[in-house]
């Protein structure tokens, strides 16, 4: 046909494979206008129809509503606009969909109940000044007030090296985190709310505190003394209660001894005691979970474990 040509609502709609009524509600949202009518007064359009109908289809397939359809084809809009909006709003729902799938998968994981599936949803929404308040909160607990020397009235992260400590155990989700972050926050944010966890590493807070009180100097943590005298006897498959793991454990029982000198009563069997509890302490897993979580959540390298260092420690010491 030529440019003139004049086509029925039924022709059109078979031109753009569109029904007739969609071509009519179209028309009569004014959004493609008929080019005139015939004797009977029924609707004619031009080829300029079809181009109109072509792009609406175009916009209504990237999501676009009515309201902004008939922006772009009255030239309101640039399809330069369109996009870019539309590209932000699939953003967004990447995002909201991100958060849907890890809560979800977090529940699956953990197994959640009702009421935890309530707390896991609530979790993982929180904004960045709530997440910073929940985990300032937990961190107050377990360092406030405690310093080098032994327990003060130092601030959320304490004196010294704990309140480096502090600030080396304070996640920090990225503006567009990954499933896998979100998933990591939501189960660290748990960790942090319960109080049992939280008790735990304040004692052992406490307990460091106090034993560097006993000599007044600088000194390796205990961990570090299980890594270097337990690692070698793990690596050699030393059974923890043979009489080669007898001696690391007197080198390991005399070593703490010196370290926290004025902090545990002097007696090696006090010292013996006390290194089992301490040693039971941080063999809690809850402990290391922490870290890894930790390390997944701030796009760190994953910590090195020394469970096994310190389960061997714990049932040698026994």
């Amino acid at each position: 046909m030529n440019g003139d040509a004049l086509w029925t609502i039924g022709e059109l709609a078979r031109r753009t494979g569109l029904t007739v009524k969609t071509v009519r509600f179209y028309s009569d949202q004014g959004i493609v206008s008929p080019a005139d009518r015939n004797p009977a007064g029924h609707r004619r359009y031009g080829p300029e129809a079809v181009a109109r109908l072509e792009l609406v289809l175009t916009l209504r397939e990237l999501g676009l509503g009515l309201p902004a359809i008939r922006r772009v084809v009255e030239r309101e809009l640039t399809p330069a606009d369109v996009a870019a909006a539309q590209a932000e709003a699939i953003d967004l729902q990447i995002r909201v969909l991100r958060l849907r799938r890890a809560v979800l998968g977090a529940v699956a994981r953990l197994g959640s109940t009702p009421e935890e599936l309530t707390l896991v949803h609530r979790l993982a929404r929180l904004t960045e000044d709530e997440r910073g308040r929940l985990i300032g909160e937990f961190l107050t607990g377990v360092f406030g007030g405690i310093e080098d020397g032994g327990v003060g009235a130092g601030g959320a992260g304490g004196g010294g090296r704990f309140a480096a400590v502090a600030r080396s155990l304070t996640p920090e989700l990225p503006g567009e985190p990954s499933v896998e972050q979100v998933e990591a926050w939501v189960e660290l944010a748990q960790l942090a709310g319960d109080a049992g966890f939280r008790a735990l590493l304040r004692g052992l807070a406490e307990a460091e505190a106090a034993e560097a009180a006993g000599t007044g100097l600088p000194r390796p943590g205990l961990a570090v003394a299980v890594r270097e005298l337990a690692g070698p006897a793990v690596a050699a498959g030393v059974e923890p209660g043979s009489a080669e793991a007898a001696a690391v454990v007197a080198v390991l029982v005399e070593r703490y001894g010196r370290c926290c000198a004025g902090a545990v009563p002097g007696e090696a069997g006090a010292v013996r005691d006390r290194l089992a509890e301490r040693l039971g302490a941080m063999a809690d897993p809850r402990r290391e979970r922490y870290l890894e979580l930790l390390a997944v959540v701030n796009g760190w390298a994953a910590p090195e474990s020394w469970a096994a260092e310190v389960d061997w420690a714990v049932r040698a010491v026994a």
